[in-house]
Formats: structure tokens, C-alpha cells, sequence
């Protein structure tokens, strides 16, 4: 079988000096949930706040303290400092900040101050010229502003600020991506997970390994929470043990799944992890991989799509960009096969395993393309 060389870099070294349990922390989205509601709670009952509680999207409630709290008349002012855990995170330590003034319309009406990035180019899921709030943490924030003051009887205005957000994101590949001027607001969950560490590809290969020690002869690996659950629903019958968030570490899952004998591998994940792998990149940590456009665009033209719409894949800002174009040109099913048939060959020339592979929409919403035909959403 013929294909792309076959890559498994390895860890940054920093990523690798913890071999023991790692902490967990939290991300900038809930920070700044987190700060919105303070400064709401302050505007509204004129009090500083030295604490507060944040709702995550999965309804756990959260304690954190607040770093400063300033109140007026008219505007309040809070601060909660990110705590990201032990995962390497450039926003460790910056001071999530929200200003909140009263509004004229109803509703949580949410802007982006200094040090948070606006969006320049398309592709991230994302308005051109809006800040880099991702659609998660905007939920949170609005819902937790809501906690506190009914938005449909009062309306809110909620600024995000980072003081040294543009220096920060010098660290990050945000300009590359087009988002300029400061750091994305992000998160899924609301908890960052050390995915990025020794520690985490540790837990990968164990979890393989407690599967097979069970019978089960079918491996899904999915690429993080939300895959995780679109696999499920794709294959209902399979014990819940049969699933691994594998996060970057699909070579190690592959290798151990081998030494363990199982039967073959189900790989669920989106557009830009799928392409990572079938340009033959078994490690896919973005200090150690970018997204090829090139596979994309060889995928577009084997289709026979037009040069145009080649050319545009091959010029994609991101891997969802590129997922974006073909859905306007109604290609997404087909050229969403190919690639994960293209994937499930990698898988399969690295592990001797067979593979089926599965496409997810950016929303975690349904399978959009697969080997299979029938896991394909309706």
C-alpha cells in the first residue's frame, strides 16, 4: 500500500519533565465567564465581589476567586486570573477581565476589548471582524450573566479585556490563523485537560489496555469530548470501555493496541486532525504538526472538482475553512470520504490493523463523512 511517509514526532521537551498525576485547570472562556458574572453582580448590588461561581457546560458549578473587583454607578469591573493547571498554556496567569455596563436594548450584548484578538480571516467559525470569542465561552458568558440579571428585562453590556493579551498571543500561531491584536477566548468545556503531556499519552496507552483486558476487540479512538460522544452515538452496541479520547497520541494508541492483539480501529475526529493523519502524522501535537493544505487540495482535485475550488482548499486559512468551502460547493460528503478513507489507510499501513474512520462536523454535532456509509448523519 502505497501513501504518505509515515511521522510520529516526538514530545516538546518541556512537555515531557512531568511524568506524574497532572492538575487540570481551566480555560479562558470560563475565566471570563467567571469575571462577567462578578462584575454584573457588583454592578448590581453596587459590591465589590471576592468570589463567585461559574456554571460549566456540563452544569458542574465552579468556585473562583476574584483578583479585584472595582464598582461604579454605572460600570463594574472584575478580575479573574487563569489557573490553566499543569497543561503548557501561554494564557497561564493573565487576568481574564470583564467591564460591564448597563445597556439600552435588552439581552448580553458582548464585544472584545484590548488584548482579546479580532478575527481577520474566515475559517474559524467565527464573524470576520469580531473578536475571537469563540461560540462556547460566549454561551457561558451569557448564561452566567443571566444567572444574575434577566436579560430579557435588563440589558448588559460585557467587554472581555486581557491586559497583556497581545504579547501573549506572539507566543501562539493566532496571526498565522488571522486572529490580531490579542488571544482567543476558547474552550469546549470549560476545564483544561493536560492532553498535551507525557503524562496524558501515559493514560492513552492504559486506557487501551484496560479495554482489551476486557475482550472487547474493536478500539474507537475519537480526538476529544465531543467526537468522543458523536462516537457513541455512532456505534451504540459498544461498551463505553471501547472508547479512548486519544487526544494527540494516536501512534502510541496504535502500538499498544497492537501489542494487546485487538481486531481492528475506529477513528472519529474532525477535519484538521484528519488531515494531520492522512498526510501520514501519527502525533499530532501543534508544536509538532500543522495542518497540510496540500492534502486537501489533492482530495478536492481527485474528486474532479474544478481548479477554482482546488485552489481555494489549497489556500484555506485552516482545515475548517477548507471544511467550509467544500460545503458551499456541496462536496463535503465526497470529499469528507476520500479524506477519511485516505486516514484509515495511514491508520492501517502503521498498525496492520484494519481501520474505519469517521468525519464529525466543528459543532461535535453528527458524522458528516466516513468509510461507512451508514454512520453518515441523516
Amino acid at each position: 500500500m502505497t501513501g504518505p511517509e509515515l511521522r510520529e514526532p516526538d514530545l516538546p521537551r518541556t512537555a515531557k519533565v512531568r511524568t506524574g498525576p497532572l492538575r487540570s485547570g481551566w480555560t479562558t472562556g470560563t475565566c471570563s465567564a467567571a469575571a462577567a458574572k462578578a462584575a454584573t453582580t457588583a454592578l448590581l448590588t453596587q459590591c465589590a465581589q471576592t468570589r463567585v461561581e461559574v456554571t460549566l457546560p456540563d452544569a458542574r458549578v465552579v468556585p473562583f476567586p476574584v483578583e479585584r473587583c472595582d464598582v461604579g454607578p454605572d460600570r463594574a469591573q472584575a478580575v479573574v486570573v487563569k489557573d490553566a493547571g499543569d497543561d503548557p498554556d501561554v494564557t497561564h496567569g493573565a487576568h481574564l477581565t470583564a467591564t460591564v455596563r448597563w445597556a439600552d436594548a435588552p439581552g448580553v450584548h458582548l464585544e472584545g476589548g484590548v488584548g482579546v484578538g479580532v478575527v481577520t480571516k474566515p475559517g474559524l467559525g467565527l464573524e470576520v471582524g469580531g473578536p475571537a470569542i469563540n461560540p462556547v465561552p460566549r454561551q457561558m458568558i451569557r448564561d452566567n450573566v443571566a444567572a444574575v440579571v434577566d436579560p430579557d428585562e435588563r440589558g448588559v453590556q460585557v467587554t472581555i479585556s486581557v491586559p497583556d493579551g497581545e504579547q501573549r498571543a506572539r507566543r501562539t500561531t493566532n496571526a498565522r490563523l488571522g486572529i490580531l491584536g490579542g488571544i482567543s477566548i476558547l474552550g469546549t468545556t470549560g476545564v483544561v485537560r493536560p492532553f498535551s503531556t507525557e503524562s496524558w499519552r501515559a493514560s492513552v496507552v492504559q486506557a487501551v489496555s484496560v479495554m482489551a483486558a476486557q475482550g472487547e476487540p474493536t478500539l474507537v479512538l475519537a480526538t476529544g469530548g465531543r467526537t468522543e460522544k458523536a462516537a457513541m452515538r455512532m456505534l451504540p452496541d459498544l461498551p463505553e470501555v471501547c472508547f479512548v479520547e486519544v487526544g494527540d497520541f494516536t501512534g502510541a494508541a496504535l502500538r499498544q493496541a497492537v501489542a494487546d492483539g485487538l481486531g481492528e480501529v475506529v477513528f472519529v475526529g474532525m477535519a484538521g486532525k484528519l488531515t494531520k493523519l492522512a498526510g501520514g502524522v501519527l502525533m499530532t501535537h501543534y508544536t509538532r504538526s500543522k495542518v497540510d493544505t496540500a492534502v486537501l487540495e489533492q482530495v478536492t482535485r481527485e474528486l474532479g472538482a474544478d481548479d477554482a475550488l482546488a485552489q481555494a482548499v489549497r489556500g484555506a486559512n485552516t482545515a475548517r475553512h477548507a471544511y467550509e468551502q467544500w460545503e458551499a460547493a456541496g462536496v463535503l460528503r465526497p470529499a469528507g470520504d476520500l479524506l477519511c478513507g485516505r486516514v484509515a489507510e495511514v491508520l492501517t499501513r502503521f498498525s496492520g490493523l484494519p481501520a474505519r474512520v469517521a468525519m464529525v462536523d466543528p459543532a461535535g454535532a453528527g458524522v458528516v463523512a466516513a468509510t461507512e456509509p451508514d454512520w453518515v448523519s441523516p
